[in-house]
């Protein structure tokens, strides 16, 4: 039987055949079973060599596909003199480009969220989360440097607005459907544009109407 001298290949062919099929047969119909047969000879022990279970396959498939673009590279690199709630604005847009951008990225996308309500997918979650405020914190202090954010405490404001976005609105944690899920965000609006952070514009919000209709409910 043919061996694989070179982990990284085989974690490939591993990753190539398990995305296949979860947008061939849907996640939870496909088994570990079903990605070992499409490994090109390689045994069920090469799997579990890399992998504990077809969860974390779909985790390192989500971060391989989403890693690729980085919202906040792009920013940087496409600045042109936006102020700090521009650039926030901007990372958004950039977020859900990225993550539904084709329909393999949505079917993985709806896979993942799907996996949520898992106490270990949903504290990988909020790590997310709160990494991300960090790294859009500077860029709210600097909206209220020039104005375009009220002035107030950025680390604060950074971590309720992932917080909501990221968390409140998943609805594999509260449960919701796209009605209820678009009343959440207008809520979410009056309550930043209330703290002097109008983030949610009408693109926002037709971006917002573009992922709902994309979730799974």
């Amino acid at each position: 039987m043919p061996r694989n001298k070179y982990p990284e290949e085989t974690v490939k062919k591993i990753l190539d055949a398990s995305a296949k099929l979860f947008l061939e047969k849907g996640f939870e119909q496909t088994t570990i079973l079903d990605i070992v047969d499409n490994l090109g000879g390689l045994t069920r022990g090469a799997f579990y060599h890399h992998f504990k279970s077809k969860e974390e396959v779909l985790e390192a498939l989500v971060e391989k596909l989403f890693g690729d673009s980085n919202p906040f590279e792009r920013v940087m690199r496409d600045d042109n003199g936006l102020n700090g709630l521009d650039k926030v604005k901007m990372i958004m847009k950039y977020s859900v480009e990225r993550q539904f951008s084709d329909s393999e990225r949505t079917i993985l996308s709806n896979a993942y969220l799907s996996l949520l309500s898992n106490p270990r997918f949903l504290a990988v979650q909020v790590k997310d989360t709160q990494e991300v405020s960090c790294k859009i914190e500077p860029m709210i202090a600097e909206g209220m440097a020039d104005g375009s954010i009220k002035p107030g405490n950025p680390k604060f404001l950074a971590e309720l607005f992932m917080l909501l976005i990221n968390i409140w609105l998943l609805p594999t944690i509260y449960p919701c459907d796209e009605q209820e899920a678009m009343e959440k965000i207008m809520m979410i609006k009056q309550v930043l544009d209330g703290m002097g952070f109008p983030i949610i514009d009408e693109e926002v919000l037709a971006g917002f109407g573009h992922v709902l209709g994309k979730l799974e409910y």
